[in-house]
């Protein structure tokens, strides 16, 4: 089980820090203005890490679709083990035979609002802990590719429990667009995949 007091305690120790250029951790910050990343990640099986920040930490789900912006789309969101908020800044090449062996791409970011917190109805407002623990967060994402309020919903309980992405209707929706597919490179070095896998630089 996790060391309730170090929420970092899975991720340090899936990962041998002398062989991977991921970060340790350490950070933490308090913000009015919390990020989020999307990094897309060629391991074993390509998919997307949908990560927010929290409490000091990236709470954090692979997509394995990656996001859209067709609000009739739901896309599974696989719950994993926090992350150190410094990851969001990590492109690069995790070796292998090292967890999640392969290239990492920053593929959006920017910051979010938590929308139930907002809620005209005070009883009604809730934290992003709170809104976590009750199975159903809402977020606006001002990203340099997503923009608008997506909804995370769980589904089942326990080891078992599963989760939706799925973009809400509003001006930002666009049904018809394939955003994984339309703006495939780095939102914040434009590189390709296979340019940051043939990169020296981690």
């Amino acid at each position: 089980m996790m060391d309730e007091e170090d929420p970092l305690a899975e991720y340090r120790s899936k990962r041998d820090f002398s062989k991977t250029p991921e970060p340790e951790g350490g950070t933490v910050r308090s913000s009015d203005k919390p990020i989020f990343v999307i990094q897309k990640h060629d391991a074993s099986n390509l998919h997307y890490d949908f990560r927010l920040e929290v409490e000091g930490v990236l709470k954090s789900w692979a997509v394995p679709k990656g996001p859209s912006t067709d609000p009739s789309t739901k896309r599974l969101a696989i719950p994993t083990e926090d992350h150190a908020l410094e990851y969001a800044d990590f492109e690069g090449n995790i070796p292998e035979g090292e967890y999640g062996a392969g290239t990492v791409m920053v593929w959006d970011h920017g910051t979010y609002r938590n929308l139930r917190a907002e809620k005209e109805d005070a009883e009604a407002r809730m934290t992003m802990t709170q809104s976590l623990e009750d199975g159903k967060v809402e977020i606006w994402l001002e990203g340099k590719k997503l923009e608008g309020g997506y909804v995370l919903i769980r589904t089942g309980s326990g080891k078992g429990a599963r989760w939706l992405l799925i973009k809400m209707r509003d001006k930002r929706a666009q049904p018809e667009r394939s955003v994984v597919e339309e703006e495939p490179k780095s939102a914040i070095t434009g590189r390709t995949l296979q340019e940051i896998r043939e990169s020296t630089i981690d």
